[in-house]
């Protein structure tokens, strides 16, 4: 028989929610599953739910951090194009400022 009950944590025992079909002595095997405080911390997808099972099983130690996707690609023409007014730029090359930005090795 597996069965779900909601259960509270008072003075050191559980104490079930409902009553529960199980005879005086009856040895079962639990499972401590914190309920969620709003349902709006319900995950949406099944990721979420995976990431949440991971963190509370201390497999993860935190939600990882989401990366924003990167940025389209520049296209050829764009790149001449900034290359040539890069060029035409006043002043040192850029190959020179960045050399000194770097410093001695």
């Amino acid at each position: 028989m597996a069965d779900t009950v909601t259960v509270v944590y008072e003075k050191g025992m559980l104490r079930p929610l409902e009553p529960v079909n199980l005879q005086e002595h009856q040895r079962v095997r639990i499972q401590i599953v914190p309920e969620e405080t709003e349902p709006s911390e319900e995950p949406t997808d099944a990721t979420e739910q995976l990431i949440q099972r991971l963190v509370a099983a201390g497999l993860m130690h935190s939600q990882p951090k989401r990366v924003s996707p990167p940025p389209d690609p520049v296209s050829e023409e764009e790149r001449r194009r900034l290359a040539d007014f890069i060029g035409r730029a006043p002043g040192k090359p850029l190959s020179e400022i960045i050399i000194e930005e770097r410093g001695e090795w």
